[in-house]
């Protein structure tokens, strides 16, 4: 199935006035986000916000069925929540841990993630394992596999990295989780809209998401997927009366299903977006757009190894639809602002953002960019150009 590139741009409004290629930071929305969103704005101005709420309440409930679809699950195991890492934290979080206990993870983890793996290090006493690259830079499951003990008590990973077009190899990571019977926490904020994901093949129990990454949704929206065999083993850090019933005066029940981890006050306008986001997306087809956006990328990737003091630095077997360079004695901020003169959206990664990967590889800020399905040929060769000009 091919891409109708000249209308999906024709939808995409955000193309007639820049060059995006920022899709890993947020990218543009189509037009049935944004109308879908300020419609409900309007609609709450109008008869007033629980009244528009109660109206769209069958559209913001369908929400979940929409992203079941998208990533193979039921929609009992699906939460809404404000972002990915909201996502991640929540689930982190309902996560029990004893002195000793241990955590494996990459080296291509997030930043937001990794503060929290050493925050429960220092609160709770457990063991950060690290576990090294391969040879293709990606998460090596030969030293994953042999890191496994008893005392391992779930496995972190991010499937696309902030900094790089890596793509870790999730479902042998989900393999090897599943016959050690260990927790799999996936960060598939990055992943979710550009590539086919099912939990199922992945094998993850846990997985965070956002909505205004490739999937194309608005900001502050995102999701968690808690499979349903491991909810029982999850207890929600805070509840309110979204996440818990309070049955009498001093008893409480917790929700049922992935809605233990939801909060009671939400924006009804951006769920409904994510939504259309996620239809939008289905009806494209994510084997096309996963196809189309590497493609892009790997393009991208050629042209700027031809420019004289350029490097390209992804990594990894598999890579997507994140590109990441720098040019010699040129430093990144100063890359990446005259690309933005030039109205070619991109932006960097520093090694503050990357400290399990950086410093190891000799690097201290990179640009990135990240086309998706609704970017050009030509829009590619005008960052390029950019490029070009400063070496």
């Amino acid at each position: 199935m091919s891409i109708n590139v000249e209308l999906a741009r024709a939808e995409t409004p955000g193309t007639q006035h820049v060059t995006h290629l920022n899709s890993a930071g947020a990218s543009l929305p189509p037009q049935v986000v944004i109308d879908t969103v300020v419609n409900h704005v309007y609609r709450e101005a109008t008869i007033g916000g629980y009244e528009a709420a109660a109206e769209a309440a069958d559209s913001t409930a369908a929400v979940y069925d929409s992203i079941a679809e998208l990533i193979g699950a039921g929609r009992d195991e699906i939460a809404q929540v404000e972002s990915a890492t909201v996502a991640w934290n929540t689930a982190f979080s309902a996560l029990q841990f004893s002195p000793g206990d241990r955590i494996v993870t990459g080296r291509s983890e997030y930043p937001s993630n990794a503060v929290n793996l050493l925050r429960a290090k220092e609160r709770h006493g457990v063991e950060i394992v690290l576990i090294e690259d391969d040879e293709h830079g990606q998460i090596s499951i030969a030293a994953l596999g042999a890191a496994i003990d008893e005392r391992v008590k779930l496995i972190a990973l991010t499937h696309i990295p902030t900094s790089g077009g890596l793509v870790n190899p999730a479902a042998a990571v989900g393999q090897i989780a599943k016959d050690a019977g260990v927790l799999y926490l996936l960060d598939a904020c990055q992943s979710v809209g550009q590539l086919p994901i099912d939990v199922d093949a992945l094998g993850c129990d846990l997985l965070s998401a956002a909505g205004r990454k490739f999937l194309r949704g608005p900001r502050g929206t995102g999701f968690l997927y808690a499979r349903e065999a491991v909810l029982d083993r999850l207890q929600p850090a805070l509840l309110d009366t979204r996440s818990s019933t309070w049955t009498s005066p001093f008893t409480y029940e917790i929700a049922a299903g992935a809605r233990r981890f939801e909060s009671w006050k939400y924006s009804p306008a951006n769920r409904l977006g994510l939504g259309a986001a996620v239809r939008y997306a289905l009806s494209i087809g994510i084997d096309a757009i996963a196809e189309r956006t590497s493609g892009l990328a790997e393009s991208l990737r050629e042209q700027l190894r031809a420019v004289p003091g350029v490097r390209v630095l992804d990594k990894g077997l598999q890579r997507c639809g994140i590109v990441t360079f720098s040019v010699d004695r040129i430093a990144a901020a100063d890359v990446q602002a005259a690309l933005s003169a030039a109205r070619v959206n991109t932006t960097t990664t520093e090694a503050v953002f990357a400290q399990f990967d950086f410093p190891k590889r000799g690097l201290d800020q990179v640009v990135r960019a990240s086309p998706h399905y609704f970017n050009t040929d030509a829009e590619l060769t005008k960052l390029v150009d950019v490029v070009a000009a400063l070496t």
